[in-house]
């Protein structure tokens, strides 16, 4: 497809907030650090720019901050002006082994230093969003909302949100903030794809109206089993492949998802499109979905990816119900 026929970039606000972020994102877990150093990163991040897109996500965790590293990098030899994307990470499990106050927290005190910490490693003055990677029941929520809110009252991060949880949690924080007029969560960042439906679908179904909750989610791919290509094992070179992802085998050879999954390579072979496509375009006809963030290994992976705007074209109501009745049986 040539540049003037390729479909343009819609971009949707975020939640109630009046930030816009391109329907699809780029994301960097699993594969900067993983699978890609900074040459490989900067191709992938100029294609998703190329293509629209301007919001790219991170997290501290990722390669025990080598991700955020090669992304700051990639993006300052690429010359990118600051004003002209967005930016995001996420905290919560540290990397500085098993100190005190620094691993699986969020704290006031480890809060201030993983946030200082990500700047340093994206070479940046300020993140556009800042997450919450989990939830963290050992401390109190008063004092993880007004550490989040006294980073961004000073400029370290734009908007702050939450990543994996709960509806009932996320509703106790906006409205702590609500109570003493601080900075408020805008955003979730949840999994959510064909096989993971309940959280965005249901759980959080009263929050869009009652709080204006944005998302930005993650895993549309359901870790790249709605490819196909996990239908006869785990390839060679793949992330389940990977030292420290044995956890992902057991969920990609899983018979009844590969069945699924088979059933959505047919339909996509049908529409002319990738199941990769499909599967990631699927997910951008939710509304309430603001982002739906991809990864990739390259930059034709991208480029495939960012092909989901044609597929987003295409799903009609009836190919959309005819898609989940497919994956449901």
């Amino acid at each position: 497809m040539s540049a003037v026929d390729r479909p343009v970039m819609p971009y949707r606000r975020l939640g109630r907030s009046g930030l816009q972020v391109s329907v699809l994102s780029f994301g960097s877990w699993v594969t900067f650090g993983e699978q890609l150093d900074t040459g490989l990163a900067e191709d992938c991040l100029a294609v998703a720019r190329e293509a629209g897109v301007n919001f790219f996500d991170n997290a501290e965790a990722y390669a025990g901050g080598e991700s955020e590293r090669i992304m700051g990098r990639a993006i300052d030899r690429l010359g990118w002006e600051r004003w002209s994307y967005l930016i995001s990470t996420k905290v919560f499990w540290g990397i500085h082994g098993d100190v005190v106050n620094m691993r699986n927290t969020l704290n006031r005190k480890y809060l201030m230093h993983a946030v200082e910490g990500s700047l340093e490693r994206l070479g940046l003055d300020f993140v556009d969003l800042l997450y919450c990677h989990r939830p963290d029941p050992t401390t109190p929520l008063e004092e993880t909302v007004w550490a989040m809110s006294d980073i961004v009252s000073s400029g370290r991060a734009l908007y702050w949100g939450t990543s994996e949880w709960s509806a009932d949690e996320i509703r106790a924080a906006w409205e702590i903030a609500e109570r003493h007029h601080l900075h408020k969560p805008v955003v979730e960042q949840p999994q959510y794809n064909l096989l993971e439906r309940r959280r965005v679908e249901r759980e959080y179904a009263r929050l869009y109206e009652d709080i204006g909750i944005g998302l930005t989610t993650w895993s549309p791919l359901a870790s790249g089993l709605l490819t196909g290509k996990y239908v006869d094992g785990i390839p060679e070179g793949s992330r389940a492949s990977l030292p420290g992802y044995e956890w992902l085998r057991d969920i990609l050879v899983d018979p009844a998802s590969n069945a699924k999954a088979a059933k959505l390579v047919e339909l996509a072979k049908s529409l002319d499109v990738t199941p990769s496509q499909l599967a990631i375009a699927w997910c951008a006809t939710n509304p309430n979905v603001s982002t739906v963030i991809t990864g990739a290994s390259s930059a034709d992976q991208v480029r495939e990816n960012m092909g989901a705007l044609d597929a987003l074209e295409r799903l009609t109501p009836e190919i959309k119900a005819e898609l989940e009745a497919t994956v449901r049986r």
